[in-house]
Parts: C-alpha cells; sequence; structure tokens
C-alpha cells in the first residue's frame, strides 16, 4: 500500500508522508517511496518548480518505524537494527543504503522545497522536516530528537543541521537530553522560519511554495549555494559565486527580469 500521496497545483507539488495510524513513521519501504516520487518530481517536465513536503494526520513524522512493517522479521531501519544489535546485525547499514543518500539528494534539489511541519517531527522525521529551504511549523508541532531514548545518535544529518541552525549549545541539548522543542522555541531558536496557526498551516507553506515556483530559475542555484557555504571557505565561496552568476546571467528568466525592472512591471518568470 502507497504511503507517499502526491499532486502538483499550478508548479507546486504536495508530497504527503501517508502512513497516520504509525504518525507517518519513516520505515524503509516509506524513505524508499518517498525516494522516488522525489526523483521522479526533479525530472524535466514533471511540472513541479518547487516541492511542499508535509504528513497527513496528526503527525508530520514520528521518525523510524520501530514496530516494522510486516514481512520478514528484520531491521527495517536504523532503531530497529540497533535493538537487533546483540544478533550482529549492523544498526548503521541501512542509514548507508537509503537513509544518507535520500538526504544527500534533497540537499541538492533541482528545485527549492518546502517542509510544513504538524505535530510531531521525531528522530529522522525530524532531520527530514529540517531539509527544508523553508521551514513552516504548525503552532501544536514540535521537534525531537528522540535518539537517546533507545540508545542511539542521532541520524538524517542532525548532527550537521542543528549546529549549524542553532548553534552548538542548543544542538547539544537538543540531543543530549531529548525533549520536545516547541514550534514556537524553535522559531525563536532560529530553526524555522514561520510558526503558525494550526489551520494556517498549509495555506502558508502552499504560498510560500507558490511564490516559489513563480520565481526566476536562479532559486536553485540560490538554494545550492546556500547549502555549499555550510562546508566552503570564504574566498572558495566568492568564487562558486561568480560562475553561478555567470550561469545565471545567461538564463532566460535574467533577461526578463531585467527588462521587467527597466520596464516598471512585474517579471514573468518561466523558470528557464
Amino acid at each position: 500500500m502507497s504511503k507517499i500521496k502526491q499532486e502538483i497545483r499550478d508548479g507546486v507539488a504536495i508530497v504527503t508522508l501517508s502512513d497516520p495510524a504509525t504518525l507517518n513513521a519513516a520505515g524503509l519501504d516509506l524513505v524508499i517511496e518517498l525516494t522516488d516520487v522525489m526523483k521522479a518530481l526533479a525530472q524535466p517536465g514533471s511540472g513541479a518548480r518547487a516541492v511542499v513536503i508535509t504528513g497527513e494526520g496528526r503527525g508530520f513524522s514520528s521518525g523510524a518505524n520501530l514496530g516494522g512493517g510486516g514481512g520478514p522479521p528484520r531491521p527495517t531501519n536504523p532503531e530497529e537494527g540497533a535493538a537487533a544489535n546483540a544478533g550482529g546485525r549492523d544498526a548503521g547499514s541501512v542509514l548507508e543504503s537509503h537513509y544518507n543518500p535520500l538526504m544527500a539528494f534533497l540537499r541538492d534539489y533541482p528545485m527549492p522545497i518546502v517542509t510544513a511541519v504538524n505535530g510531531a517531527a521525531a528522530g529522522v522525521g525530524c532531520s527530514l522536516a529540517l531539509m527544508g529551504d523553508l521551514i513552516v511549523a504548525s503552532e501544536s508541532a514540535y521537534f525531537l530528537q528522540a535518539f537517546r531514548r533507545i540508545g542511539l545518535v542521532p541520524d538524517g544529518g542532525s548532527t550537521y543541521l542543528l549546529p549549524r541552525m542553532v548553534g552548538r549549545a542548543r544542538a547539544m541539548e537538543m540531543t543530549l537530553l531529548g525533549e520536545r522543542l516547541p514550534a514556537a522555541k524553535a522559531l525563536e531558536w532560529g530553526l524555522i522560519n514561520r510558526c503558525v496557526p494550526d489551520a494556517d498551516l498549509m495555506p502558508t507553506a502552499l504560498q510560500l511554495a507558490q511564490d516559489l515556483a513563480n520565481g526566476p530559475a536562479s532559486l536553485t542555484m540560490i538554494r545550492k549555494l546556500m547549502w555549499q557555504s555550510l562546508d566552503t571557505a570564504f574566498a572558495d565561496q566568492l568564487s562558486a559565486e561568480r560562475h553561478m552568476q555567470t550561469t545565471a546571467g545567461r538564463t532566460e528568466d535574467s533577461i526578463e527580469g531585467v527588462m521587467a525592472f527597466l520596464q516598471k512591471r512585474p517579471a514573468a518568470f518561466k523558470g528557464k
């Protein structure tokens, strides 16, 4: 049974994690399907120019599926693997084979991503929520690094993202104590971009995504430069900006943007 729903509205792809009975637990089956869906949307001609990722029901994602998802009694995610570690299984192997490739793919995605976080974003579900270029959370949402509770370490890129987003001290607090971080506090810490009433979550996320979908091709270049800057020396980043500016300046959207500015009218970007 499919655990991902998708639709495209006016250039915005809405990708919904759809396993509400488990609060959209990110088991291996869901991760494989999400990877396939995101790869298909990234293809030219998909009709998508921005993506919103959200969760169905009461939560965004409760993290990896500790209860399993049917089939043979074998680990299907990092936490299950650790629980069975006494049997000699490698708790990190599935990270290498499935979870890490998904996160790396989202980092280099060819269009902007907005995450709309409803309810719990826990464990690797928290990591997925933080992969948004823009992160919108409902007032009832919370972020939880729950790994310490089951004797594991944060994964899905959390140990990379959190110190860069909120600083070392707060990242340590989130991961070592494993306490819920409410959306309002996440906004105060600079972890997210918006904290809105629950009823306004999807309208806000969709409006942001629509603005991105209507934007120029350079938005993909901007997000690439911003992600790249997290690991790049200043001089190297200046060089990267110089080369990316050359590419951006040759797009149809750049020409349209300049003409619209000179003619004092709104630009009609095509994402090309």
